[in-house]
């Protein structure tokens, strides 16, 4: 366990560690991230920015460990933002001391990017949650996970450090059930399934991603039929992986992209949108319905849903 000294510089909080025997060969960003409450990516930053020293002397977070040997490490002030509290309404389906979850809304941003420092969730959460600054990362404070712009549904968000790093430690271990609603073009051959494909850059159009890529990454996407419909499914689809766009790539690579995805359906979405056969809809009707992890403090299983939205409804009579 490490113990809080004195801060160096103003702001600046010390903590050190001594290490243990028994983690005699462990590695050092491994062993910090154990120790700490920090995330391992927080403390690979922290090293790479100098602010660990093992022996008196920086080391490498793929650095080994003999065991006995005393760490330094500095957490300097969180760094300051502009990114500005806002107070967009935030449909809150659970809170406690650790974390939320919220419905997201469709075309509401996730998290600020280049050129948009405004009206996003996070900017929502700095409002409703003053003290996220700093959890996490300067940009995405409290975020572990993100939805599309275009997706609804449920996020997850830590409202402490440790809650981060055992939210993203259950994310990265494929711990957390997402489920999702999707209508899709067209009937689908098989009432259940699923989809393999590895996914990465687009090699034709780098905006976008795809199966057709020269370094793809393991995917996994489960799906069932909920119910038929003329010119369309409405599918239940379960992500075992989180690669950006998964759903959407994989049901456009099915031959059944997402109803309203003006990226990635194709000549199938052009012609519906011209009056062709099936729904139309502005945007991808996709939501994030359900989600389900351990809460990372008590243990305690948390479920929960978020309630289809408006557009989606119609289609959902025998869910």
């Amino acid at each position: 366990m490490g113990v809080r000294q004195p801060a160096g510089r103003a702001g600046d909080e010390v903590r050190t560690f001594r290490v243990p025997a028994d983690a005699a060969g462990e590695r050092l960003d491994r062993f910090l991230a154990a120790s700490s409450g920090l995330t391992r990516a927080r403390i690979q930053a922290l090293i790479a920015g100098g602010q660990v020293r093992v022996g008196g002397a920086p080391r490498k977070a793929s650095a080994l460990l003999r065991g006995g040997e005393q760490i330094i490490l500095t957490l300097p002030p969180p760094e300051p933002s502009d990114l500005s509290p806002e107070p967009i309404p935030l449909d809150v389906l659970y809170e406690d001391a650790d974390l939320l979850i919220i419905n997201k809304p469709a075309g509401l941003v996730t998290h600020p990017a280049a050129g948009r420092r405004t009206g996003t969730v996070v900017n929502a959460l700095l409002y409703h949650c003053p003290d996220l600054r700093g959890i996490g990362g300067v940009e995405r404070p409290g975020l572990v996970h993100r939805l599309d712009k275009d997706t609804s549904g449920c996020i997850v968000v830590a409202k402490t450090e440790a809650a981060h790093k055992g939210l993203s430690r259950q994310f990265s271990a494929r711990q957390v059930r997402k489920t999702y609603l999707a209508l899709v073009r067209g009937s689908l051959r098989e009432r259940s399934g699923r989809i393999t494909v590895p996914i990465g850059r687009d090699r034709r159009d780098r905006k976008k991603m795809g199966v057709r890529t020269a370094r793809g990454r393991e995917a996994a996407t489960a799906f069932r039929v909920v119910r038929e419909l003329p010119g369309a499914t409405l599918l239940e689809v379960t992500l075992e992986t989180g690669r950006t766009h998964q759903i959407r790539v994989h049901l456009a690579h099915l031959g059944h992209p997402v109803v309203g995805d003006a990226l990635y359906g194709g000549r199938r979405e052009q012609r519906a949108r011209k009056g062709g056969e099936g729904p139309v809809a502005a945007r991808q009707l996709l939501h994030a319905w359900r989600i389900a992890f351990t809460h990372p403090r008590t243990g305690a299983a948390v479920a929960v849903e978020a309630p289809p939205p408006a557009d989606l409804r119609p289609y959902l009579e025998s869910l």
